[in-house]
């Protein structure tokens, strides 16, 4: 490897090598730091000569990190980490003039009841800031929020790890969703009807104690589930002319219940409300973006109609 100096890198690819770490695919990185794409892919030529190494690989799943860049991963995120708490809160954050791109961890229901408002207050307040939203098991939401992939994790979270800190935004009540067409329920669905008939469970892991309302199993109420499905938006479609139920959000029964297709129902038992709640990694609790964005949301969601 060719001697490396100091004054040979120009340090503001530490940020170029810190998005590919995040993104793993050029576009997405440059568009996260705002370059253009040639100004990224140059940006990488000059990574590649210095390091003497490829450092990330196009393969099917997008651009991945050689070993070479593993090992340099740790302290690229280390320097990053550092200037967002020692430097970038001393220079502020003005939303008016940024261009940064904020991650959130939603579902689709989450995009559903954050989006369209968090979506106004960003065009209003920091116009030339973007939002990307992005799913992962709930095992891994740390892990992104760790390293900076994700900014804040929003939605109704059951196991989350302790080091995360969390805030709650509002409290939602379920409620039960049939089509409209169901003939087998009449105006008040009773416990009789909802036990005998066929359900369908959202799981975002698949497992029917991740069930989002599983809460009814701890009531001990016996249900047929026979269909399970990570995604809240399809339950209605997937309900849509059959005789199956589901129990969900009472947000996604009141947006689909404006096509006609679907009726709602009170649970025929009070169920606990579940919270919503936005959470954030320990190592951005100072960052001012962050703190910003945080605060929007908090303010915006903070008189929700529960």
């Amino acid at each position: 490897m060719h001697k490396m100096h100091i004054k040979d890198l120009d340090l503001n690819l530490v940020s170029v090598f810190d998005a590919l770490l995040r993104e793993r695919n050029v576009t997405l990185a440059a568009d996260a730091i705002g370059l253009s794409q040639s100004a990224m892919s140059h940006a990488l030529r000059r990574l590649r000569i210095y390091f003497n190494d490829p450092l990330f690989v196009r393969t099917a799943n997008g651009m991945a990190p050689t070993p070479r860049a593993l090992e340099l991963g740790d302290t690229v995120l280390s320097i990053v980490e550092l200037v967002r708490e020692q430097l970038v809160p001393k220079a502020g954050f003005d939303p008016a003039k940024s261009n940064r791109t904020f991650a959130l961890c939603l579902t689709d229901m989450g995009e559903l009841v954050f989006l369209p408002t968090i979506m106004k207050l960003i065009g209003k307040l920091a116009p030339a800031c973007r939002i990307k939203t992005i799913q992962v098991p709930q095992k891994e939401i740390k892990g992104v929020l760790e390293s900076g992939e994700a900014d804040l994790a929003v939605g109704s979270i059951y196991s989350v790890p302790g080091e995360l800190f969390q805030q709650r935004l509002f409290t939602h009540p379920f409620v039960c969703i049939a089509s409209s067409k169901n003939r087998k329920i009449g105006k008040i669905l009773t416990l009789d009807h909802y036990q005998d008939a066929s359900h369908v469970a959202v799981s975002l892991t698949g497992r029917t104690e991740d069930a989002y309302d599983r809460v009814i199993d701890d009531y001990g109420i016996n249900r047929k589930v026979v269909l399970m499905t990570p995604h809240f938006l399809v339950v209605p479609l997937l309900i849509e002319n059959t005789d199956l139920i589901a129990t969900v959000p009472r947000e996604l029964g009141t947006v689909f219940s404006r096509y006609k297709c679907i009726k709602v129902w009170p649970t025929p038992i009070e169920l606990p409300r579940f919270d919503l709640r936005q959470h954030w990694h320990p190592r951005f609790h100072h960052d001012s973006a962050n703190k910003w964005l945080r605060k929007l949301i908090h303010d915006a969601f903070k008189n929700y109609p529960e």
